[in-house]
């Protein structure tokens, strides 16, 4: 008889997991709160040492039933934000003219494949750390595989090209709603608080991957002996460059060219609506201080006006956004149900008293320690919560007052989580995107982590350098 293979369970039953166990700690774990600056304030700040015992209020089987629907409640900004992007990105790929603005670009160098690499790479991280793309990459291995095999390449230099580009991209999210612009909302701290060190980390860290990616696909070009995938080189040139199926991308036309600068203008909007200028010093630029409500209306309007230039009628535009934001209906349900946690752990009154235990853990360890500390937690909740979303509602409310404690910047902890699931998901054997990836370009998942743990230590050194530059 076969043995079952343990599988991962899905961030859905994770998270509810949570909030079961959550709800029994409220009957062992003594209740507490602190004294906050204003209690009132949105970004509640409590003050040092005033932890103090109340009386506890545990939490029953009514409360864990509605703890996510509490959640959702609490977070229907959030979750509603996250729809409206979905339905954005939906009339945006509709279009086609983002895979025809980098098919039109890998035309364009053929015969010079060498300068492909930096090219791509900076177009794809551009990518991920405006939209946090991912799944979207899965598009364009048929098309770039056999143009690298052609040029005397591997398929490992494609997967790199793309998984790497748009990973790191990613990794240095500047204002990805996903990642960034959630856990600035469970922060209550502006998506453009941080952005100089998330840049930072952004053109670090693809400036290593491409030198990396450069570097490894040189060696293979002038010996293929040197590839990782040597032994199937023949193979898989056999295979891709007799079956050019499926890598047709659009023709980049003066209406997508069109939808892409409106795509770029949406993000530079974006950019200039939440960054607070006066904060930095920059009084020439109105600080417009916008939230969820004024950022959810740009993407609103931005897609409207992007399927109406295209020429899309009023069926074809409503149905294309009701589908996208289907698509991240998953997303908006994973932030209710992270966010039914906090709900249970506020209303036993458990929340301070973890961040007590917290204050008397970080007692010592500095404003830097902290810093790496709180970098060197996020990657192993990464494996267990692979949902970013998720990982931000959960975790924001706790880390983001722990910060205040240590004197650290709450944009910090921001940087540390997202950089954290950024390294976890260039390697994770439970993302889609790694496993689809390297299945299309038929390269084993071994082999993979063989070409990349270099890159990865890299990455993670160039991170905590920018973490601990911030935090100082």
């Amino acid at each position: 008889m076969q043995k079952k293979r343990f599988k991962m369970p899905t961030a859905y039953t994770i998270l509810f997991s949570i909030i079961v166990l959550v709800a029994i700690l409220t009957w062992i774990v003594p209740a507490g709160q602190y004294d906050y600056v204003d209690p009132n304030a949105a970004k509640k700040q409590p003050i040092p040492n005033t932890y103090h015992i109340v009386e506890r209020t545990p939490q029953g089987l009514k409360d864990i039933a509605m703890a996510p629907i509490n959640g959702f409640y609490d977070a229907v900004d959030v979750a509603l934000f996250v729809l409206v992007i979905g339905g954005f990105l939906g009339i945006v790929m509709k279009t086609g003219a983002i895979e025809a603005g980098i098919a039109n670009v890998t035309r364009k160098l053929k015969g010079r494949e060498k300068w492909m690499i930096p090219i791509l790479m900076i177009l794809f991280s551009l990518g991920g750390t405006t939209f946090g793309m991912a799944e979207e990459t899965i598009a364009f291995y048929p098309l770039l595989i056999p143009v690298f095999l052609a040029a005397g390449y591997d398929t490992i230099t494609a997967v790199s090209v793309i998984m790497l580009g748009a990973g790191v991209g990613v990794l240095g999210s500047t204002v990805n709603p996903f990642a960034t612009g959630i856990a600035s909302g469970f922060a209550n701290i502006s998506i453009g608080d941080g952005i100089i060190f998330r840049l930072l980390i952004l053109v670090l860290g693809e400036a290593a991957a491409i030198l990396f990616v450069m570097r490894y696909a040189e060696k293979v070009r002038k010996d293929p002996t040197k590839s990782l995938v040597y032994e199937t080189l023949k193979e898989d040139k056999e295979h891709f460059l007799a079956h050019k199926e499926g890598t047709e991308f659009p023709e980049l036309t003066g209406k997508r060219k069109i939808v892409l600068y409106m795509f770029a203008a949406t993000f530079i909007i974006m950019v200039f609506g939440v960054i607070p200028f006066s904060d930095i010093g920059i009084t020439a630029i109105p600080t417009l201080g916008w939230w969820f409500g004024e950022l959810t209306a740009l993407f609103l309007v931005s897609a409207i006006l992007i399927g109406l230039v295209y020429g899309m009628n009023e069926k074809e535009l409503t149905s294309t956004f009701v589908d996208g934001a289907r698509d991240l209906l998953g997303v908006a349900l994973i932030i209710g149900v992270s966010r039914g946690i906090t709900v249970v752990m506020n209303a036993g009154k458990i929340t301070d008293t973890v961040l007590h235990l917290g204050e008397q853990t970080l007692a010592g360890t500095g404003s830097v320690g902290f810093t790496i500390l709180s970098y060197l937690f996020y990657i192993p909740l990464s494996f267990l919560i692979p949902s970013t979303s998720g990982l931000a509602t959960l975790s924001m409310p706790i880390m983001a007052p722990l910060a205040d404690f240590a004197h650290v910047a709450r944009h910090i902890v921001i940087t540390a989580y997202q950089s954290a699931s950024g390294i976890v998901n260039l390697i994770t054997p439970t993302s889609a995107v790694v496993m689809g990836g390297l299945a299309i370009a038929r390269v084993s998942y071994d082999k993979w982590l063989k070409h990349v743990w270099k890159l990865l230590v890299i990455l993670m050194v160039i991170i905590i350098a920018v973490l601990t530059v911030g935090a100082l």
